[in-house]
């Protein structure tokens, strides 16, 4: 399916190194802003107090946010309903001057002033060991993710295209974390969840372009390897804005209507989406074609016959 063809190939490999210092350039500020400021880690990062409050109605999440922001918590706080609209949990960080049970009481009295219909169901506190875990064991998802990826293109394609894949991805995810730690949003699991989502999703578009030049290579036989990248990624156009339109259409309903629950997943998702596609083209098949790809890489020539006296048929 395609909305329209271009016949004519973009040269978008003509200004491959220009866009490539700048995604250098940007890859090396977000890394800066992590290195220097960090990222504003949740509640499950960290530790604190986790509260289940039940109402007999449908929740107001807007006053209970602004209820617990005015007992001093600033923004480092999470409210959202879970299963049903009556339900809420409430995600507090841990504080040096009061216990959990000290907060939870805090919180609970004046939900109970702002609603007498509010009731406590469950308090439970989080340790910084389970933190520690939980930031343990998504960082292993997160290299075994990129481990599975460079298997996975290895053996489809050739080294030189799984190393490009994987420096693109790296690209995005960096930049995806670097935007958090400048604006210190909140990094808390379904952002985790978000960046493991691009990774897949960044990687897909890699391996359209990367099939479409190894088609390329077995029917353009006279064209160079820069005429040939031009022409997968110009061919693939179409298809890409009806993905990965349709794709951001949903991903931004959920960032504006979404509400705070889903605000930053669906915002990491948002900054991934649009920085996977920038580096499937100007990252991944510009590195690619910088490896020096050929098309004996993915093409293999074709064995010669030859007759019972050796002369080839």
């Amino acid at each position: 399916m395609e909305f329209f063809r271009i016949k004519k190939d973009i040269p978008f490999m003509r200004h491959a190194l220009i866009f490539n210092i700048i995604s250098f350039i940007t890859f090396l500020a977000a890394v800066f802003f992590l290195w220097h400021k960090g990222l504003h880690l949740s509640v499950e990062f960290t530790g604190g107090t986790v509260m289940e409050v039940t109402y007999q109605k449908a929740a107001d999440l807007e006053r209970i946010r602004e209820t617990v922001r005015k007992l001093g918590f600033g923004d480092d706080f999470q409210v959202q309903n879970f299963g049903r609209a009556q339900d809420v949990m409430i995600n507090l960080p841990i504080q040096k001057d009061l216990t959990s049970a000290q907060q939870s009481e805090k919180v609970m009295a004046a939900l109970l002033e702002q609603n007498p219909d509010a009731h406590l169901q469950r308090v439970e506190f989080v340790g910084p060991q389970v933190g520690d875990d939980l930031t343990h064991d998504g960082l292993m998802a997160l290299g075994m993710v990129v481990i599975g990826i460079i298997i996975y293109l290895a053996f489809r394609f050739e080294w030189k295209y799984a190393v490009s894949a994987i420096i693109a991805n790296l690209h995005d995810i960096v930049i995806i974390l670097g935007f958090f730690a400048f604006f210190e949003w909140e990094f808390s699991l379904s952002v985790l969840a978000a960046v493991l989502a691009i990774l897949g999703y960044s990687v897909n578009e890699s391996v359209i372009i990367f099939d479409r030049i190894r088609e390329n290579f077995r029917i353009l036989r006279k064209k160079s390897v820069m005429e040939i990248v031009n022409h997968a990624i110009t061919s693939t156009i179409s298809r890409t804005i009806i993905t990965h339109g349709s794709t951001q259409i949903m991903v931004l309903s959920m960032l504006i209507f979404g509400g705070p629950t889903l605000h930053n997943f669906a915002l990491a998702l948002t900054i991934g989406i649009c920085f996977g596609i920038y580096s499937s083209v100007f990252v991944a098949a510009a590195v690619a074609m910088w490896l020096g790809i050929k098309r004996e890489d993915l093409v293999k020539p074709v064995k010669e016959k030859g007759n019972a006296d050796g002369a080839v048929v």
